[in-house]
């Protein structure tokens, strides 16, 4: 059976929303880490977003696949950007790095008539 990188980014939502609830004070501290790393400096929230694509697609992570790309289409990255983003990771991690580009390829056509 196929992944579903919407009912994946559901999922763990779900449970973010228990750790949240179970363990306030880290969730709370990632979540400022998470703000400040993304917002806008010497990089664009857009560009930083690209990043963490391609470090999720090289750690091999669904749910960080399915996260990135939403914003990634939330903040109006174009198809060419992302393409481009996965292929520096698949210079950079080989193999394996081209099937979860392959992955966040898929997670991209599946969002994005979700989001549009």
């Amino acid at each position: 059976m196929s992944k579903s990188f919407v009912q994946i980014t559901t999922d763990v939502s779900r449970a973010l929303a228990t750790l949240r609830k179970e363990i306030p004070d880290t969730m709370q501290g990632f979540s400022a880490l998470a703000k400040n790393a993304l917002q806008d400096g010497a990089l664009t929230e857009l560009h930083k977003e690209l990043i963490a694509l391609a470090i999720a697609v090289t750690q091999r992570c669904d749910a960080c696949v399915g996260f990135h790309v939403k914003a990634l289409i939330r903040l109006g990255a174009t198809r060419e950007q992302i393409m481009e983003t996965l292929g520096v990771c698949t210079y950079m991690g080989g193999g394996p790095a081209l099937m979860y580009a392959a992955e966040a390829v898929r997670a991209y056509e599946e969002m994005l008539p979700r989001t549009s």
